[in-house]
Order: C-alpha cells, then structure tokens, then sequence
C-alpha cells in the first residue's frame, strides 16, 4: 500500500536555491549532518548514509534519495554503498536474530523495500551487476519470513527491473547497429556524386512531419540516458580514496555520447542535403524547407533538432552559397537564429527553454509536455557547476549543497525524459534519418564549391587541394 509513486512531477527535485553566500545565518548540526536555514548543506559520508536508511518510523525524503544516489558514486561504487546500506539495516533491525521481532520488521520492511524500488525505477542501470541484484535478494530472505506479501513485492521489483533493463540494452543495441550501417556509408564522397541518394524532400516533403519524426528520434534517444551519466562524465579520482578511481575505467556513459553523436550526424545531414542539389533553385528550396522544419521544432520544444539544424545550416560550406541564399526569404531564418544566439550565455533559448518548462509543467496533454533541451549546453552547464565546486570541503565533508543544485539539473532533464512522444512513428522517414549517406567537411566543401565555385584565393587553394 505505501509503495512509491512514480516520478511524475518536478516537486521531488526542486531543492531548496543554491546560494552559496548565506553563511551567515544559522548553522546546526543533526547526527554528523549540516543543516543552514534548515536546508541539509553537507555531513561526513557515513552520515550521508545513514540518512538514507529507513528505519521503523523514519524514510528519508523523495528528493534526498535521488539527490544522495544520484551523487553518491563520486565517492563510492553503487554495490559498496548497496553493501553498506544493507549491513546496516541488518545491523540496526537485528535481522541476523534467531528469533526475529516481526512486529518490528513489518513496520520497517515496507520502508526498506520502497528505497530499493525507487533506487531500481530511477538507476536501474545500477543494476546490471550480478551484486546488487545479490544484496536485493539476501535482504528479502531475511525479511520475507515476517510478511508473504514480501516476496511477491520482491518479486515484482524484479520483474519490472528486467522488463526495463531489457527494453534498455533492445533499444542500445538497435542504435549501436544504426551507427555501424551508418558508418559503412559515410563514404567520404570526394565529388558530387550522379544521385548518391533519395534526398529529403523525396521521402518528406511536410516540415509539419518531419519535424514530428525528428521528435520521435530525440525522444526515443533521450529515454535510454540513465541520469547517472551526468555524473559519471566528470568523475575524478576521489581524493580521500587513493586506491583507486570510482569508476573511471568503464565510464559508463555510452548513451550519452551516442546522444552526441545524433546530434552531429543531423547537421551533417542538413548540409548534405543543402549542398547537394545541381541546381540553385533546388538547393534554396532546400534550404526554406529546414527553415520551416526547424521553426515546428521550435513550436514543438524540440530544441536539440532545432540547433543541430541552424548549426548545418551554418557550416561554411552552407553558408558560403550567396547565390542560393539570396533566392531564400530569409527573415524566418534570422528569427530562428536570433532566438538560438549564443550571446548572453544563450541568453534567449534559456528563456524560450524556460518557457517551453513552464509549459510542460501545466500542460493538459503530452504534446504540451515536450522539452528536448539543446543538449550539449545542458552538458556543459553540468560541467561548470561540477568544476566550480568542490565535491568535498576542506575538513572532508561531502558538499552536499553543491549536488542539491546538480541534482535540481539532472532531475528536471528526467521528467523531460520521460514524456512519451505523441506524434505517429513513420518508420521510413526515421530510417532515411539514421541512414542517408552524409558528406565529410571535405566532401561538403567539394560540392558547396561545385555549386558556387570559389570566390577567393583561399577557397581557390582549397578546392584545388581537395580535388
């Protein structure tokens, strides 16, 4: 009856304001924790631990458990902290007692099996090792006797947790096979071949369309990013921890990076198509066809497609055709890249992204609901406030106000992460996606000077080289 919602909305991730100059007001300590203003602000590891583990009256808070699990492996592997955890809830609740209080352990067996669903439901890739699954297992045995209703909950968190690590590993391996039928055709096509593929507008000719498909590709790559990535890109050797680095040789960030990957073969891909066509008229109608694409992505909340779009549309192979741009009707191109300019630290997509939040906090429907931020910046933010703080403060502590603000970042990416794309599935226009042949910079370079043939000594030289 007390098992854990989902996570549905943004409230269990909106900590308290990052601020680190309010040291002035008062300080208390609560068993090894920090508290400023009431706000947890950092504690020794232990003390981290223990306030994870339930207790017969006593659960910690929806937004501590994702804040410490999601951080925690900074400084310890999750099967350690599993290990621990487990110890000493057997420890407190005398679960190695011949005899066991089974008033006592009904009243804390509910508790300690909604921790580890919600640790399975938010990173279950933790699991994909034979040890925590061993930890999952020996702390039912040992409570299961009090309550039958015990195991079929284990049972059901298992089941589910293998439901979802397969539907996971299914949709990884059928990107890695994309990436592998891709790579065998970035033939790097040194001229402009006869008619190397479809071209785009052959396959879809409604920006309405394939802007919805472009969604469908970000929202499906999206979901198989674990949240725990974010923090595994930046993980440092511990300095408390001189035997080894947590982690660091089997980074596991491979979504993540596959993520990037998408990101710039749609550029490319935008390019190519542009450069392409024999004709100036075609190339233009290229052109204001992934204007008014990348303007339904903008109406959309597809920010990812958006920029990868503009920022192939702004290769200097692309952009270098005066004569095609000057058949464009540009205006809604520079509306496009006002809103994506870089100045002011983004200032204008942060607000546009900000807007497209607010939205998806009230909407009605899931079409509302969609935010694919541009995700190289959502890295980048990551990276700064990692690198701007220190993990531990001066007398070892864990800065625990530090991962507050990261774990403020990583969990509004997951409820983004989480909206099921509304939009039909046309599995063609998704296959020419991942599969047209796209040009090298070189290849790029060749047709765009093909198309407009060099206008100075420096492309002169260029071309000259490439052929």
């Amino acid at each position: 009856e007390g098992m854990p919602q989902t996570l549905s909305s943004t409230s269990m991730f909106t900590p308290c304001g990052f601020s680190p100059h309010l040291h002035t007001s008062k300080e208390e300590e609560q068993g090894g924790l920090i508290f400023q203003d009431g706000n947890l602000t950092s504690a020794s590891l232990d003390a981290l631990i223990q306030h994870l583990i339930p207790t017969t009256d006593y659960y910690p808070e929806k937004a501590y458990i994702f804040t410490f699990l999601l951080s925690s492996r900074l400084f310890i592997e999750p099967h350690e902290l599993l290990s621990r955890v487990c110890h000493k809830c057997i420890e407190q609740q005398r679960l190695d007692d011949p005899v066991l209080d089974k008033a006592r352990i009904r009243k804390f067996g509910p508790k300690i099996l909604q921790l580890l669903t919600e640790w399975t439901e938010t990173f279950p890739y933790d699991f994909q090792e034979e040890r925590m699954i061993g930890h999952l297992k020996d702390m039912i045995h040992r409570i299961a006797p009090c309550d039958e209703a015990y195991w079929k909950k284990m049972n059901q968190l298992l089941q589910t947790l293998n439901q979802k690590l397969a539907t996971l590993s299914h949709g990884q391996e059928g990107i890695v096979k994309i990436s592998a039928a891709v790579s065998d055709k970035l033939v790097a096509f040194k001229s402009k071949p006869p008619s190397i593929q479809r071209e785009i507008l052959s396959v879809c000719s409604d920006p309405y369309t394939l802007a919805q498909q472009l969604t469908h590709v970000e929202l499906e790559r999206l979901s198989h990013i674990g949240p725990e990535e974010f923090v595994q890109a930046f993980v440092h050797k511990d300095p408390l921890d001189g035997t080894k680095t947590c982690f660091s040789e089997q980074k596991k960030t491979s979504n993540l990076e596959a993520y990037v990957k998408w990101f710039n073969r749609l550029c490319y891909l935008v390019a190519t198509e542009i450069c392409m066509p024999a004709k100036k008229k075609q190339r233009a109608q290229v052109i204001e066809f992934f204007i008014d694409v990348a303007r339904e992505c903008f109406n959309i909340g597809n920010f990812n497609s958006l920029m990868a779009i503009i920022s192939g549309m702004n290769m200097s192979p692309v952009s270098r055709l005066k004569k095609t741009w000057s058949k464009v009707k540009t205006a809604k191109f520079f509306i496009l890249e006002h809103q994506m300019d870089p100045t002011g630290n983004f200032y204008n997509y942060r607000t546009a992204l900000r807007g497209a939040a607010h939205r998806s906090l009230t909407a009605h429907s899931n079409r509302e609901k969609i935010v694919i931020p541009f995700f190289s910046l959502l890295i980048k933010d990551i990276y700064f406030l990692n690198e701007g703080c220190a993990n531990r403060l001066p007398n070892g502590h864990v800065n625990f106000e530090k991962f507050l603000e990261l774990a403020k970042q990583v969990g509004e990416f997951i409820t983004w992460k989480q909206v099921e794309c509304p939009f039909e599935q046309d599995p063609n226009i998704i296959h020419y996606l991942h599969t047209a042949p796209i040009f090298t910079e070189d290849g790029l370079y060749l047709a765009s000077y093909e198309s407009e043939s060099p206008e100075n000594q420096t492309e002169k030289d260029r071309w000259k080289s490439l052929r």
